[in-house]
């Protein structure tokens, strides 16, 4: 971002434009909103104390790393797995648009996020910012911090995962991954 005004007018205005891409790449990591938020909120915190230094990058790649790398800390640091309580999560990774019956997208849906919580954090990490963010193979690395082989072979395992998944077995194939 150039700078246009002040750094916290360049800041609210970034947050303003991104902050609502974050939280849905950030529950699409975590399967949980109240999480999501607290992991976008704590990420822009730290961009704001380095904002003179990140702005003329990326900041958008630079607050995402910061989601994952938080996202990542805070699943090592728990010694138990949360389990968000309530109705489904609105992980629509894989699923096509809604044509006749709304409640299929639901029951999709919901088969979706409990296909990705048998993924392995890392794994899930991948299928994110793969198939989400549309991020090549290197640079889900880079924002990992991973090689791109452990990429494709995380990959390949999430995916073998989700085809298996009995949640998904009412999804047709091509909407699968």
């Amino acid at each position: 971002m150039a700078a246009t005004g002040s750094r916290d007018d360049d800041f609210t205005a970034f947050v303003l434009a991104r902050s609502a891409r974050l939280v849905h790449f950030a529950r699409m990591l975590c399967g949980d909103a109240g999480l999501a938020e607290d992991l976008v909120q704590n990420a822009l915190e730290k961009a704001y104390l380095r904002w003179d230094r990140i702005e003329m990058a990326d900041p958008f790649a630079y607050v995402r790393q910061a989601v994952v790398n938080q996202h990542l800390s805070w699943v090592r640091r728990r010694p138990w797995r949360e389990r968000p309580s309530g109705g489904a999560t609105e992980l629509d990774l894989f699923l096509g648009p809604v044509v006749d019956d709304p409640s299929g997208a639901v029951n999709r849906r919901v088969g979706l996020g409990a296909a990705l919580e048998t993924l392995s954090r890392r794994e899930r990490a991948v299928v994110v910012l793969r198939y989400v963010e549309d991020l090549t193979e290197r640079q889900t690395a880079e924002v990992l911090g991973v090689a791109v082989g452990t990429v494709k072979s995380a990959n390949a395992r999430a995916l073998d995962k989700l085809r298996a998944a009995p949640e998904l077995s009412g999804v047709p194939v091509g909407e699968r991954a």
